[in-house]
């Protein structure tokens, strides 16, 4: 169980809830399957899959919870081809022309006539709250994604008292300074060697650079001409590697081989406890990383987050 990515939602008051009340709000908004007139349907689906029933796993105080999202395809050339079909038809049939507003209904039709026969895509999203630590990590890839499972626990809660960390400065301003070395790279960080580079002008172009020295001479001609950096890989305490965007997206999660080791020795051949126990270790290595990623790029303005 680790993420691949980390959204980060705070808290903006104090919110707790146990396993046992989160458990019986989302079992009202449990996942079931589209009806035969659906093109969509979200519900929540047991973490563990098939080696567990409850909505909600709990561990040291983290609670995850998973959302099923069922979306049912159909390919557009298709629908396109039978509403192109039945136009022609009744243009032969009754001598008119069928214009876009007839077009339209009868693309509603053929869609309905078709969705009992639609293919279903099938998603899971994964996230836990941290009452304790005042957030809510989603492992999404896009801040929608995020707002969508966010959307679905305030459904199904009542409320959700949460909205994304504020920084104190932007984050393509910090990114820009520790490549050009204006502001110093703290103690507990690596760079890694890919970032993205835009020019901050309405008409600007982008640069994205993988595989290279971030402070080669290439890089900081870009930045000297005006260029700011909103992408940025970085490893943190030697022990997790990611891509971090300016809207504090974490991307691409790689958990370093000291927790891995940790994981091996958990002596278990039972699916369900080594589920919990990376969850527990991928928790604890969040709880030290999100903090200490929000002091390194210049700290959170918690003006807005009543702490009683």
């Amino acid at each position: 169980m680790w993420f691949r990515n980390a959204r980060v939602f705070r808290f903006t008051k104090p919110f707790d809830i146990s396993a046992e009340a989160l458990e019986e709000k989302l079992a009202a908004d449990a996942f079931k399957p589209c009806g035969p007139q659906e093109t969509t349907r979200h519900g929540w689906v047991p973490p563990l899959g098939k080696h567990g029933e409850l909505l909600v796993h709990s561990a040291g105080g983290y609670h995850l919870v998973a959302l099923r999202k069922e979306e049912k395809v159909l390919p557009a050339p298709v629908i396109k081809e039978m509403v192109e079909e039945k136009a022609e038809a009744i243009e032969q049939e009754q001598g008119r022309k069928v214009r876009k507003k007839e077009k339209d209904e009868i693309k509603e039709e053929v869609t309905l006539e078709l969705l009992p026969r639609a293919f279903s895509r099938n998603r899971r999203t994964y996230a836990y709250l941290s009452p304790a630590d005042g957030v809510m990590v989603v492992d999404a890839g896009s801040a929608k994604q995020a707002e969508d499972v966010a959307s679905a626990l305030r459904q199904s809660l009542g409320s959700l008292p949460v909205r994304p960390p504020v920084l104190e400065q932007a984050p393509a301003f910090t990114f820009t300074g520790w490549l050009d070395e204006s502001i110093d790279l703290p103690a507990s960080i690596e760079l890694g060697m890919e970032c993205e580079l835009k020019d901050p002008s309405e008409d600007g172009g982008v640069v994205r650079c993988k595989g290279m020295d971030l402070k080669s001479d290439e890089i900081q001609n870009h930045l000297a001409a005006g260029m700011q950096v909103t992408k940025l890989s970085l490893t943190w305490d030697e022990n997790v590697s990611f891509v971090l965007d300016e809207e504090f997206g974490i991307r691409r999660l790689k958990f370093g081989e000291t927790l891995q080791e940790k994981l091996d020795d958990v002596d278990s051949d039972d699916a369900a406890a080594k589920f919990d126990a990376a969850f527990s270790l991928m928790t604890l290595e969040l709880s030290r990383l999100i903090p200490g990623m929000l002091d390194a790029m210049g700290g959170e303005d918690t003006s807005a987050i009543v702490s009683e």
